[in-house]
């Protein structure tokens, strides 16, 4: 009896030893970002598959989202315990995640990847607070004059480069079936951001004083909005519910002889002539006498929401991927001529350079990196941060100012002050 059961036991050994072992399975990674475009998803989805074959061991996912639902979106999710592991986001975007206890701290993550690809310190700096760096950088966006070079030549029209300049230009293009420029004023990101262009052109980008305490109340400010609602005169009426979009659809079609904008490349070269010789781009023109002119730039970065030690290896795992210069550069062109390297390494890769939209359309997008070059964001200028900016960025409060000025007809200085009224209250 022994020795049958001593056969039993080992047949049963073997039996089991021959048995398959269940796959493991994955770590899944879910990203959200909100680059809808369907194209830009594509692409995307493009590197997902690549990474996720060579690493069999992870499933990463996307799910798009959008900049109208986000802001409370993502905080319900993180209370609620069902946020991404990864997403997508802007500077001042960041603070209000981070203040719900959940974005994992990227400093020592960042460090590794500059040793590989030496990152721009002004792509860091906006996330870099608190002790320690809640995003690494992923690309570079900043704003620019748009124009045609045969519509300004036939309206013996010389490219502005200061108000005075802009403002007569504008008045001079006006014609029948085409407005001098195109500017929102939707309460929106991007009238928020067309604004800041010229709050930095009239020397009020820091919205802040070194002591945390608003400073938007000022001189320079109400210059920027008075100047806004001079050039608004000679914008298409519907500007007043515009997204950037709109702006790139009234440019593209000759509506408009002017736009300010990350970019118009995509929309030029597939809706309108698509002829590189005669698309014009420019610095924003500035307040004559202001000492630092520059335009709206920030870097777009990837916040880590997983304290699960797995999930965050396979995380950054895949952001390491997306910058090898062989991905990171048809990562960026997945909007040509939109998204700009932040790292060395990426702005010399070929996979950036070779894009056909790319090498087509390279002279602006020079252009565009130099104006990248004087670029900030507001509440995060000259090396500091101020994370409460968050929860003016979030309601939209620089173009809620400009809809008292070009909606309610108010005088830019009463506007102003009012505007610094919202935003202690929002900050409080």
């Amino acid at each position: 009896m022994k020795q049958k059961g001593f056969v039993f036991l080992l047949t049963l050994v073997l039996a089991l030893s021959l048995m398959p072992v269940a796959a493991q399975e994955p770590v899944e990674v879910t990203i959200w970002h909100m680059e809808q475009p369907p194209h830009r998803v594509e692409r995307i989805q493009t590197l997902i598959d690549e990474f996720n074959a060579a690493n069999p061991g992870i499933m990463v996912m996307q799910e798009p989202q959008n900049w109208g639902e986000i802001y409370t979106k993502a905080p319900a999710a993180v209370a609620a315990g069902n946020a991404p592991e990864l997403l997508f986001a802007i500077p001042d975007f960041t603070p209000i995640l981070k203040d719900l206890g959940k974005v994992q701290p990227m400093g020592e993550f960042i460090a590794e990847l500059d040793a590989q690809h030496t990152f721009y310190p002004a792509a860091v700096a906006p996330y870099t607070y608190d002790g320690d760096t809640w995003a690494v950088p992923l690309y570079n966006m900043v704003h620019s004059l748009w124009y045609r070079k045969s519509v300004f030549e036939a309206a013996g029209v010389a490219v502005p480069t200061t108000w005075a300049e802009w403002v007569a230009a504008a008045e001079t293009l006006t014609t029948d079936g085409q407005y001098g420029i195109g500017v929102p004023a939707n309460k929106q990101l991007y009238t928020d951001q067309t604004v800041y262009n010229l709050m930095i052109n009239s020397g009020a980008d820091e919205i802040y004083n070194s002591d945390g305490t608003l400073r938007f109340n000022n001189e320079q400010t109400v210059m920027a909005y008075d100047m806004y609602s001079q050039l608004y005169q000679f914008s298409p009426p519907d500007s007043a519910s515009w997204t950037w979009g709109e702006a790139e659809a009234c440019f593209a079609n000759k509506s408009c002889a002017m736009i300010m904008q990350f970019t118009v490349i995509t929309t030029y070269d597939t809706q309108a002539e698509g002829d590189p010789a005669d698309l014009g781009v420019a610095a924003i023109p500035y307040m004559e006498g202001a000492e630092n002119p520059g335009a709206i730039s920030y870097s777009n970065g990837v916040m880590l929401l997983t304290d699960d030690p797995a999930k965050q290896e396979a995380a950054k795992a895949f952001i390491s991927f997306l910058f090898e210069p062989e991905n990171y550069g048809r990562f960026l062109n997945m909007e040509p001529g939109l998204f700009l390297p932040v790292t060395e390494s990426g702005s010399t890769a070929e996979s950036f350079w070779s894009d056909p939209m790319v090498v087509k359309y390279r002279e602006q997008i020079e252009v565009m990196l130099a104006n990248s070059t004087s670029g900030r964001l507001f509440g995060f200028t000259n090396g500091n941060t101020f994370p409460s900016i968050a929860q003016i960025s979030a309601q939209n409060l620089l173009a809620q100012t400009l809809q008292l000025v070009v909606i309610d007809g108010q005088p830019a200085a009463d506007a102003v002050a009012e505007g610094q009224t919202l935003m202690e209250e929002a900050i409080e």
